[in-house]
């Protein structure tokens, strides 16, 4: 009993539990107090529940589902990232060249004297070598390099969840920071990153199951038309590369963090969080494990996915589903990051919020303090006054009513699934006159300030 108390004791401070006084020593000491005088069942169930968070945490950061396979072994990506002079092909890619590109670096990673010098200006960050001392310090957010052991070259890469749901916050340069994680990462640009790949060939192969005449440079323009902070998760299953304007296919990435309560995870509901994590990991990471999904055999809808079995993968071995559940407990823990209270003017904030409940009718859908429905929180596209074309590309075919928690640090790139609209102020247009609400200029940033604040 003794070690479940003085692991609970270390694990509460660090898994940053609500706090309720603004003295977080006081909180600690109280809550732990509070956990010693439990019986011995809720201590151990407490203690599980940490352990769970922090085995998660680890899955969520590095754990690659052996897709190293796919994105080294048959794309290559590690020999255009090395680039010739360190065994690979091209010229590499440098740490500046992988930070233009959205990529991030945990500065927890780094030793102190490599901090020092990068605060001094010491590194070269224009060399492809730099970029793969940071890969052996698994020190690049969401990319794991692999080694070979005699030669110490870069013989694969892989990715993990963190690429595209963590960030940093800057605190040594832009881009090299402390990672906050279940954040969008808005500025990567994933795309571009797989069209560096020597070969792109496995794309190809499944698109011509779409379009027969497809050729790996037509694949790479695909790839480069997503651009920042976007991805098509479709692509594979229905091989739409574009909307009907012309415009990439691709979809916003959302954030993966304040999804406790919320039913679905994303844009077009396709499934609860531990689904869609069983998705990614097994069809867009390619990662080696099982999953089913009889909705994707409809051949008119998912051509792709339901030519190439997609419906029901199961592979050997199976690295995937026994890391599911403690994945889903680590991102149920993330909290929306409360918004800076420099980030928003207050006194409209608290008339927004007035309106948000009562004129606006935004509470309707976004119910406190969850900001989505509780329950089935998804829309036709008539009901929001938007065009199908994504929905469509879902087994419901109907849009979710996305949490507002935490939209202060996903403003960059736009708002909707598709950031079709750049400003809040322009969802807000949409929404008075989707359902002619009579607001006013004033009461609108007023709406947009409340939004911000949230």
């Amino acid at each position: 009993m003794s070690r479940l108390r003085a692991l609970t004791l270390v694990l509460i401070p660090w898994c940053g539990l609500a706090l309720a006084t603004d003295d977080p020593h006081a909180d600690v000491a109280r809550m732990s107090q509070d956990v010693q005088s439990l019986p011995a069942v809720d201590q151990r169930n407490l203690a599980n529940g940490f352990l769970e968070i922090l085995r998660g945490r680890k899955i969520f950061r590095f754990d690659t589902f052996g897709d190293e396979a796919f994105w080294g072994d048959t794309l290559g990506l590690h020999r255009a990232i090395a680039g010739k002079a360190n065994g690979g092909v091209g010229a590499g890619l440098s740490p500046k060249a992988a930070l233009e590109l959205g990529l991030k670096v945990d500065v927890n990673a780094l030793p102190h004297s490599l901090r020092n010098e990068l605060r001094r200006g010491r590194v070269d960050l224009n060399n492809p070598a730099t970029t793969i001392a940071l890969l052996k310090l698994d020190a690049v957010v969401g990319v794991r390099g692999f080694f070979d052991e005699r030669s110490d070259r870069l013989q694969a890469v892989g990715i993990t969840c963190a690429l595209c749901h963590s960030t940093v916050d800057n605190s040594l340069a832009p881009g090299i920071g402390t990672r906050l994680d279940g954040w969008a990462a808005r500025d990567l640009n994933i795309g571009a990153i797989i069209a560096l790949s020597p070969s792109v060939q496995p794309f190809v192969d499944l698109l011509r199951l779409a379009q027969p005449g497809i050729d790996a440079a037509a694949v790479r323009t695909v790839l480069r038309s997503w651009g920042p902070g976007k991805f098509d998760a479709e692509l594979l299953l229905d091989g739409q590369a574009f909307r009907p304007d012309g415009k990439s296919a691709a979809t916003l990435i959302p954030p993966a963090f304040g999804l406790a309560g919320v039913n679905m995870h994303t844009w077009t509901g396709w499934g609860s969080v531990t689904h869609w994590n069983a998705f990614v990991a097994n069809l867009e990471m390619q990662g080696s494990g099982t999953f089913y999904d009889p909705r994707l055999n409809d051949a008119s809808k998912f051509p792709i996915a339901a030519a190439a079995g997609f419906a029901d993968v199961r592979k050997d071995p199976d690295l995937i589903t026994g890391k599911l559940a403690a994945l889903h407990v680590y991102q149920l823990s993330l909290p929306a990051p409360r918004a800076p209270s420099s980030s928003f003017n207050a006194a409209a904030a608290k008339r927004g919020k007035a309106l948000f409940a009562g004129k606006a009718d935004c509470a309707r859908c976004h119910v406190p303090p969850l900001y989505t429905e509780p329950g089935w929180n998804m829309h036709t596209p008539e009901e929001i006054g938007i065009d199908a074309f994504q929905a469509k590309r879902s087994p419901d075919e109907r849009y979710r009513t996305a949490p507002l928690k935490g939209l202060w640090t996903h403003t960059k790139g736009g708002f909707y699934h598709d950031g079709r609209f750049a400003t809040l102020r322009q969802v807000i247009d949409h929404y008075n006159g989707q359902f002619a609400l009579g607001l006013s200029s004033t009461e609108k940033t007023d709406l947009a300030e409340y939004l911000k604040s949230l």
